[in-house]
């Protein structure tokens, strides 16, 4: 059976793209063909129609506008399908025979440039994993043109890979994906010799034009990143045939420059996703984030995700802020001149890629346009000679005034978003263009000044004229006036109502009014090629800039933040001690009532550098723990912190373990997980950590979670010695400060008043006695009945359950209590109470006097 030239064509290219939806060029719609149009009939509501293949079976057929494609694209990509994009390469008025057709991109998650697949307050990572011990990452925001290197232990690899949250991961055939990511994570398999290592080199030297790599500053170590290198680029070069011109050369990430945050501590801390989707109010990200350009929204996020570990460059950013913290005048100009700043990175980014629109290109002019404000907002900060990185900055700050000069010149005032559908670049700037535009605009005049004369001469006062792509221009005359239409006018077309004409002169001026219009716009379309081959020759001063100023909008925020908050600047040390008073939490504060949170002291040392917290349930122990968390990654992030006064010895690494959860798609319980995440950090921690934990070992009996709770502690204590506070509701954990050295006891404060308890939440040394959690039941509404009845029975159990000294009861089983022996004469009693009837008072004053009975 024959098959038609078109479908032949088809075939060749979709071999080539088997993995991706082919957005396949046909005049002004793309096609899809069989199995895409099938998928793109169910994924985007298209009709499903057929084409005629020759003598062969009809195939299913299914297409989208050109115009409209974007927003096709973006709802296959955001559903993880690849899109291959297939154009006409050759103009088919002069093509002979069938017109050739190229794929010029694949968009997938990872590899997307366009504003409506990408989100500007966050990155958009590409990442490939080179598996081994160590592991090697590379990434790739080709948005930005940011690439990454480094080389990490197989214990952090999850931690890694999440900080950079990608949208696609790139393995090697074969390769388990990394443990604990999250879903929505596009996995692209690729060939194993291209995490070749001599083809990495190859690949990288030659998309960067390097002799050598020597000049990246890579070592022996960086091989395996090197590695994970090579096969994202030649990814990405499959991704982009045309070339990515935007890619920056890539930076070496060394291991203790910043701070690894594992899952559990992101996720616990709310840093900047909520624990509850949708709760964006509840995160760290959203008290700080007063950032005012897309660059600064994505650079805060990260370095939330990424907080320093070396005194001196956390102190250089807390230096900036004092400055802009001290003068408010200097603060609001800043603020004013970044405002105007818009995402200058990505526009850089696709203007040489030669993807951007001509709206672009006049954002990124008037954004250009501001920076001489911004470099005189920094020359006039008062003291800033006080912060070298601010005095960096305002030296470094590139305003890259020639590309701004010449995109000033060229472009109209206000660019369309797309070739044609208005000037895009202004009069006067091209002569060429110029002389188009008069030609064309002159024959526009001559033919609206031929209705009135035409009008006139003919007495036909109806007539006018109009245009349609298909028959050009013409003169339309109503039908009751056709006997008035003189000789020389050639019938062109007839409707229901009226009849259309052309006239030789008309014909004359059409031909020059579109030859002029077709030649003005392909001269604008190599002006705007011409700018964006400009923007490229600088691109790498844009992207300095852009880095630049996403720092100033980051250290703005945290100054700003300080202010309207009243935090302080932390004094950051090399030392151990973390001294902290009146500390708040940053989050609870914002949600509550302006005076309402209650501060806290909290001070650990060598002396007392594990404090068992204790008290009870709801007095706010798990929020002392998360505030003092954050404080500490605020500091180290280089931002002022919520208390009075803070010193903070700087840790290695931040450990939280808050809350319970289970792992149910791996058949992992709620105490499994538990202990695997203990596991995580009784492993990982050094005598620079700092560990919060909260309630270990509650997942199992109370003698087995005691037990674990204890050796854990004494762990922490005896062969880690890092800084640890553990809030628990075992108050026999309390006894552990006699036996070590360096524990204490501290717990938060409640006062009982009646039969109610009132939460104090303040921290006081000495541990407590009691949880009140049987008081929480009723407040979270368990029937009376209940309480009573759990207030009874605890009364019992604590009679005699002490851990020191008298021997403990086996299991807390009432029926190996003596009082329940049928033959005792108590029973009779204690059966004939009603106690749906009794109040929790008169149930402990019965209670009192059968203890009496039963010891008479």
């Amino acid at each position: 059976m024959t098959e038609t030239p078109l479908m032949r064509q088809y075939r060749e290219i979709k071999a080539q793209h088997a993995d991706a939806v082919l957005f396949f060029r046909m005049g002004d719609f793309y096609e899809m063909f069989l199995d895409d149009a099938k998928l793109a009939a169910r994924e985007l509501g298209l009709t499903l129609t057929s084409r005629n293949n020759g003598g062969a079976a009809d195939v299913p057929l299914a297409g989208v506008p050109v115009k409209a494609a974007g927003e096709y694209v973006r709802r296959l990509v955001e559903r993880g399908h690849r899109v291959a994009i297939c154009e006409q390469v050759e103009d088919p008025k002069v093509a002979k025979g069938l017109v050739k057709r190229a794929v010029i991109e694949t968009i997938t998650p990872g590899a997307a440039l366009t504003d409506d697949l990408l989100d500007g307050n966050r990155n958009n990572f590409l990442v490939a994993v080179d598996p081994g011990r160590p592991v090697g990452l590379a990434a790739v925001d080709l948005s930005t043109g940011e690439c990454m290197l480094e080389t990490v232990p197989n214990a952090d690899l999850a931690g890694a890979v999440a900080r950079y949250n990608p949208r696609e991961i790139v393995l090697p055939e074969g390769a388990e994906p990394p443990a604990g990511l999250p879903g929505g994570v596009l996995l692209t398999r690729r060939e194993a010799w291209e995490y070749d290592h001599a083809h990495a080199e190859d690949e990288i030297a030659r998309r960067f034009g390097l002799k050598g790599l020597d000049g990246l500053g890579v070592t022996a170590e960086d091989r395996p990143a090197l590695r994970a290198a090579g096969a994202l680029l030649h990814y990405i070069a499959a991704l982009q045939p045309a070339g990515v011109p935007q890619l920056a050369c890539p930076s070496v990430r060394r291991a203790g420059d910043t701070m690894p945050l594992d899952d559990m501590t992101r996720r616990n801390l709310e840093l900047v996703d909520p624990l509850r989707a949708g709760d964006t109010a509840t995160t760290l990200l959203a008290v700080l984030d007063r950032t005012g350009t897309p660059m600064g929204a994505r650079l805060l996020r990260r370095w939330l995700l990424e907080p320093l570990r070396a005194v001196e460059p956390i102190r250089a950013r807390l230096d900036g802020v004092s400055v802009l913290v001290a003068d408010a005048r200097g603060r609001d100009r800043l603020r004013e001149a970044l405002e105007g700043i818009r995402d200058v990175e990505r526009l850089g980014g696709r203007a040489a890629a030669g993807r951007a629109s001509p709206r672009d290109l006049g954002v990124l002019r008037d954004s250009l346009a501001r920076l001489p404000d911004v470099k005189a907002a920094l020359d006039g900060l008062a003291a800033r000679e006080t912060s070298a990185l601010l005095d960096g900055h305002a030296h470094g700050l590139d305003l890259v005034a020639d590309l701004a000069e010449l995109l000033a010149a060229r472009l109209a005032a206000r660019p369309p978003a797309t070739v044609g559908d208005g000037e895009s670049i202004r009069a006067g700037a091209d002569p060429e263009l110029d002389t188009q535009r008069d030609l064309r605009d002159g024959g526009k005049a001559f033919i609206a000044s031929l209705q009135a004369r035409e009008r006139e001469r003919t007495g036909i006062g109806s007539l006018k004229v109009g245009y349609n792509r298909v028959f050009g221009y013409y003169l339309e005359v109503t039908r009751t006036h056709r006997d008035l239409v003189p000789p020389e006018w050639e019938r062109r077309q007839t409707l229901t109502g009226a009849e259309r004409y052309v006239t030789a002169e008309l014909k004359e001026y059409e031909t020059r009014v579109l030859g002029a219009e077709e030649c003005a716009l392909a001269r604008e379309r190599e002006l705007l090629a011409e700018l964006g081959i400009a923007v490229r020759e600088r691109l790498e001063r844009i992207q300095r800039t852009a880095r630049l100023s996403a720092e100033l909008d980051v250290l703005l925020a945290f100054a700003e933040t300080a202010v309207r908050e009243s935090y302080v600047r932390p004094e950051v040390t090399d030392g151990f001690v973390l001294d902290l008073k009146a500390s708040r939490h940053p989050v609870v504060e914002r949600l509550l009532p302006r005076g309402a949170f209650v501060p806290n002291d909290v001070l650990l040392d060598e002396s007392s550098r594990v404090l068992l917290l204790t008290g009870p349930n709801m007095a706010g122990k798990s929020t002392i723990l998360r505030q003092v968390g954050l404080t500490v990654l605020m500091a180290q992030v280089g931002c002022y912190v919520p208390a009075d006064q803070a010193t903070i010895g700087v840790v290695d690494r931040l450990f939280t373990r808050v809350g319970a959860s289970d792992d149910v798609s791996r058949g992992q319980s709620t105490f499994m997980v538990e202990m695997h995440e203990t596991s995580a950090i009784l492993r990982g921690a050094t005598a620079r950590s700092l560990v919060l934990l909260d309630e270990i070992g509650r997942g199992t009996s109370t003698y087995d979670g005691v037990a674990i709770a204890w050796a854990v502690t004494e762990h922490l204590h005896d062969q880690v010695g890092c800084k640890t506070i553990f809030a628990t509701h075992y108050h026999e954990l309390t006894q552990l400060t006699e036996e070590l050295a360096h524990a204490a006891n501290a717990n938060v404060a409640a006062r009982e008043s009646g039969d109610d308890v009132v939460f104090l939440y303040r921290l006081q040394p000495g541990g407590a006695d009691r949880s009140y959690g049987i008081h929480v039941g009723r407040l979270a509404g368990l029937p009376p009945a209940v309480v009573a009845r759990a207030e009874t029975i605890l009364a019992l159990l604590e009679d005699g359950h002490h851990v020191a000294g008298r021997p403990v009861p086996p299991s807390p089983d009432l029926s190996q209590l003596t009082l329940f022996d049928s033959e005792h004469p108590v029973l009779t009693d204690l059966r004939g109470l009603d106690l749906d009837r009794l109040t929790p008072l008169e149930a402990l004053q019965q209670l009192a006097a059968l203890r009496r009975r039963l010891e008479e």
